[in-house]
């Protein structure tokens, strides 16, 4: 089975697949993490003048319908020179109670109590009378006037409206707008991949925010195609950083989310990454299944998977995030930003000649 969502954007930008890469696993409909049945994603895009390149992704892990009940999940860090909110109360109770916005640097607090405005004026409760919103942020200084402030409140409410399931756009939108990915624009990107086990079969889908690393060290398919590919370098040090949000449908325990963040590395790791020192990659992991379990009162119950059913699981994180931060990439075009700085979009014709001299395509 093909679909024409694991080839293109929305906006008809190609992808990975597009390009004709054998990348392993079985997407689901949309290769997005939006394949989880209820995940919803919005954008708000600011792109102005020569020196404004930011905006905000907003993620209902539940959708709107649900945003007031709680996932079991997990998180991890890799490098934590970046920042996540409201992952100490994840890691303490275990779950995940409200929307994620994923910004610029110095737009992560704005975006965080603007979500909080945004389950007030929607109604939406968290279960208490108080809310530790998971807001995160990636570098976007490079392209961007960051210390101008330019995202406000009503931006990051605007992309939590706009959530929605369904296909989703890639590249330079959202939080990812000003990003930059092994020297090439890069940005939002997202995959999936549906897993079976035994009769049952569940989705895994990885929304990343991707803004790291240096042009030597990528690698597509296992080819060092970085080597090769010169022009247009605009980073001295591994600056940058990246934030994955994964979601799943299987039954999972908090611990077992957990686990599924800590693989998203080895996806990156695919990529060439090496982590470096100024690189803030923070992980989050969610399951909707158990909708129930988390709400107050009593003994509860509910489903989950042995630790020793996760190796399907696992694999698909790594594939889902591989597969990410190509399209990131790939799904994406040259952009110019402040201080006359221009952002080569990757060269699809070049990268698949390098490809083809190795046996990839």
């Amino acid at each position: 089975m093909t679909s024409q969502h694991w080839e293109t954007t929305p906006a008809g930008k190609r992808r990975a697949r597009g390009l004709g890469l054998q990348l392993p696993g079985a997407p689901g409909t949309h290769n997005a993490i939006t394949d989880v049945a209820g995940v919803e994603v919005g954008y708000t895009t600011l792109i102005e003048a020569d020196h404004v390149r930011t905006g905000v992704t907003g993620l209902l892990p539940r959708g709107r319908d649900g945003a007031d009940t709680p996932c079991m999940a997990g998180t991890y860090s890799l490098n934590g020179n970046g920042e996540m909110t409201g992952t100490i109360w994840i890691e303490e109770a275990g779950e995940l109670q409200t929307p994620i916005t994923i910004t610029n640097t110095a737009s992560c607090g704005v975006t965080r109590d603007a979500t909080l405005r945004w389950l007030l004026e929607n109604d939406i409760g968290t279960g208490q009378d108080w809310g530790l919103p998971v807001a995160a942020e990636t570098y976007d200084g490079e392209l961007n006037d960051i210390n101008g402030f330019h995202v406000t409140a009503q931006h990051a409410m605007t992309a939590l409206d706009n959530a929605a399931s369904g296909p989703l756009e890639m590249g330079s939108v959202g939080g990812g707008t000003g990003m930059i990915t092994y020297e090439y624009k890069a940005g939002s990107a997202s995959a999936s991949r549906l897993v079976e086990l035994g009769a049952a079969q569940y989705t895994v889908g990885t929304f990343v925010q991707s803004n790291f690393g240096l042009r030597p060290e990528l690698t597509v398919l296992g080819v060092p195609v970085g080597r090769d590919l010169e022009g247009g370098e605009c980073r001295s040090r591994g600056s940058g950083s990246i934030i994955a949000i994964v979601a799943t449908d299987a039954p999972l325990l908090p611990h077992q989310c957990k686990r599924l963040a800590r693989r998203v590395p080895l996806g990156l790791a695919r990529t060439g990454t090496t982590g470096h020192n100024s690189s803030g990659d923070i992980f989050l992991a969610f399951s909707t299944a158990n909708r129930q379990a988390l709400l107050s009162g009593g003994v509860r119950h509910l489903d989950a998977l042995a630790d020793n059913e996760l190796d399907p699981l696992f694999q698909a994180v790594v594939e889902t995030v591989e597969e990410a931060v190509l399209d990131a990439m790939i799904a994406n075009e040259t952009m110019a930003g402040r201080n006359a700085l221009t952002v080569r979009a990757l060269p699809h014709d070049d990268l698949l000649e390098l490809l083809r001299k190795n046996g990839r395509v």
